[in-house]
C-alpha cells in the first residue's frame, strides 16, 4: 500500500485541508475509487474506509494479477466532514458540481481540478455517490448517457439495478460525466444509507467492487455471483406522491415486491390521529426508493416503483 497527498490546500487558521489516496497492487492505472465529495456521505466514506482494508489484505495475500493496480481516495472533502455540512461551508458550493474543475477559480473549482488532474487515465472509475432523495432504496450502479456508457461492464458488479439517467446540462460538471468524457468508464455505487452506516449494504458495495476486479481479471479472488442486474432508464421509475400532509406510515420498504392496488403507505391527522391519505401501488413491480422520515408535506415524493416487474 502506498499512501499520497494528491491535493493539498494551505488554511491560515486550521489544519491544511489535504485530500489522501492510497494504491495497491502494480503500476498500471487500472481502477480509482473515490468515497465521500460531501460533508454528511459518512457512509460512503466508511466504505471506501473498508475498501482500503480490503484491498491491503489482498496485497498482502498477492492477488493482484499482473501489473494492474486500483487506487482508493477514501475522503474528498473532509473539512466538510468535519463541521458536519453536506456542501463546502463557506459558500455552500458542491466540489461534485464542479468537475473537471479550474485550478484558478473558486475554492470547490481548485480542489475538483487538483483531483481531476490526479485521477484521469484510468480504465475505470468507481464513486460510491448518495442519492438526491433522503430516503430507503435499492443499492444500484448509476450511469449518464454520454454515448460513453456500457452497460454490460456496469452489470459485472452483480448490484440488483443498473440505471441510466439522461444528462441535462447541470450535470456535466459531475465526476461521472467527465470520467466518460476523459475515456475513463465510470460508475456510479449507490448503497442504501447516506448520514448513517449501514453495514449490510456496505458490505454489499465492497463485493460488487471486487466481484467486478475479479471478473474483470484485476484479482485472483472467488466471490459469488450477486445479481443479474436489471438494466432500465431513470424515467421508467414510476413516482407516488403524497396527495395530503401529516405523519406518514410506510408499510413496504426498498426492494419490496407490490402488487397492483396495495396499500403502500398511510398519511394521518398528527391531532386527530385519522387517516386522511392513503397511497396505492399502480401496478405490480418493486419499490424502488421508499421515503423514511416520518413528517410529509403534500405533494412530496414517496415511493419510486420499477412497473410490472417481479422478484
Amino acid at each position: 500500500m502506498r499512501e499520497e497527498v494528491i491535493f493539498r490546500m494551505e488554511s491560515a487558521y486550521r489544519e491544511d485541508f489535504e485530500v489522501k489516496s492510497y494504491h495497491f497492487g502494480g503500476p498500471e492505472k487500472t481502477m480509482c475509487i473515490i468515497g465521500n465529495m460531501r460533508g454528511n456521505e459518512i457512509q460512503q466514506l466508511y466504505i471506501a474506509g473498508q475498501m482500503v482494508r480490503t484491498l491491503k489484505r489482498f496485497e498482502e495475500e498477492g492477488r493482484f494479477i499482473r501489473r494492474h493496480g486500483v487506487t482508493v481516495i477514501p475522503c474528498a472533502n473532509p473539512y466538510s466532514v468535519n463541521v458536519g455540512k453536506r456542501f463546502w461551508a463557506m459558500d455552500n458550493s458542491d466540489i461534485n458540481r464542479m468537475y473537471p474543475g479550474y485550478n484558478k477559480g473558486e475554492t470547490t473549482q481548485r480542489i475538483a481540478a487538483g483531483i481531476f488532474e490526479k485521477i484521469q487515465g484510468y480504465r475505470f472509475g468507481v464513486q460510491f455517490s448518495s442519492f438526491y432523495m433522503p430516503g430507503d432504496f435499492v443499492s444500484h450502479v448509476r450511469m449518464m448517457k454520454t454515448d460513453y456508457e456500457d452497460t454490460g461492464l456496469a452489470q459485472l458488479f452483480g448490484m440488483p439495478f443498473v440505471v441510466l439517467r439522461k444528462p441535462v446540462p447541470f450535470d456535466t460538471t459531475t465526476l461521472n460525466f467527465n470520467w466518460q468524457v476523459w475515456d475513463t468508464k465510470a460508475f456510479s455505487l449507490y448503497s442504501r444509507s447516506t448520514e448513517k452506516i449501514d453495514k449490510k449494504g456496505a458490505d454489499m458495495a465492497i463485493a460488487a467492487v471486487c466481484r467486478f476486479l475479479s471478473r474483470m481479471n484485476v484479482l485472483n479472488y472467488n466471490v459469488y455471483g450477486g445479481y443479474e442486474s436489471t438494466v432500465l432508464l431513470e424515467e421508467e421509475l414510476v413516482s407516488l406522491r403524497s396527495t395530503a400532509s401529516g405523519l406518514y406510515i410506510p408499510h413496504v420498504k426498498s426492494f419490496d415486491s407490490v402488487e397492483r392496488g396495495q396499500i403502500l403507505a398511510d398519511i394521518i391527522d398528527p391531532l386527530t390521529g385519522v387517516t386522511v391519505a392513503q397511497t396505492e401501488a399502480p401496478e405490480d413491480g418493486i419499490v424502488f426508493f421508499a421515503k423514511d422520515s416520518p413528517l410529509v408535506m403534500e405533494n412530496e415524493t414517496l415511493f419510486k416503483i420499477v412497473n410490472k416487474l417481479h422478484k
